[in-house]
């Protein structure tokens, strides 16, 4: 395990090439509802010792006109399970990537880490489309 590239990574974190998102065509595109989704088994690595994190990943947001396609969303999930990655730069590359998929009118992840160290980590990030 060489943990020197867990941390290089960071300095390049919104270039990291992930998985494709799909979606579909939203059917009521005209009106305003929120879709709840929890991802409770989600993994990946501490960039600092190699060790797995745990953590529940929580997404909220307003479709326009497509929705995220659940089980690309699933692989998409998985590819973390070998990247080491700080969980804050994780909230931030999801909502990223998640907005870039589907162009939502609103968005907001929220990740609830396992304690490290005996430390709850929670971090939140959140997008809202320009008018």
């Amino acid at each position: 395990m060489d943990i020197s590239s867990y941390e290089g990574l960071q300095k390049k974190i919104r270039q990291l090439k992930t998985p494709g998102i799909e979606v579909w065509t939203n059917q009521y595109a005209d009106r305003d509802f929120v879709i709840h989704l929890e991802i409770p088994e989600f993994t990946c690595i501490c960039p600092k010792t190699g060790l797995p994190d745990f953590a529940v990943i929580k997404v909220d947001y307003r479709p326009a006109k497509d929705c995220l396609e659940l089980k690309s969303l699933k692989m998409y999930t998985y590819f973390y399970r070998e990247v080491g990655i700080f969980h804050e730069h994780l909230v931030n590359k999801l909502l990223d990537d998640m907005v870039k998929a589907c162009q939502p009118r609103w968005m907001k992840v929220n990740v609830e880490m396992n304690p490290r160290g005996g430390i709850y980590t929670t971090v939140e990030a959140e997008y809202r489309r320009k008018k």
